[in-house]
């Protein structure tokens, strides 16, 4: 497994969500979860870096940007200019 520094703000029932992670695991990228359901924290943070939205998934790089809601297209290009995968 790539071992990466990204963390994904997101909740179990969000598709959007399970579609990253599918991805994530399908290209072999190690990523840490954080439930927003269950840290409070986790939900602020989402909320900050959105502008106030409560948006998610929200895929945070070691790099400091981040992606909202990325369509699988975006996160692999994204990874690739990372040079994760």
């Amino acid at each position: 497994m790539a071992k990466a520094d990204i963390t994904m703000y997101g909740a179990d029932w969000c598709g959007d969500c399970r579609r990253s992670k599918r991805l994530l695991e399908e290209l072999d990228v190690q990523v840490t979860h954080i439930d927003v359901e269950t840290d409070e924290s986790a939900a602020a943070k989402v909320m900050e870096i959105n502008g106030g939205a409560k948006s998610i998934p929200v895929i945070v790089f070691a790099d400091g940007t981040h992606l909202t809601e990325p369509s699988d297209n975006d996160l692999k290009a994204k990874l690739q200019a990372l040079n994760i995968i």
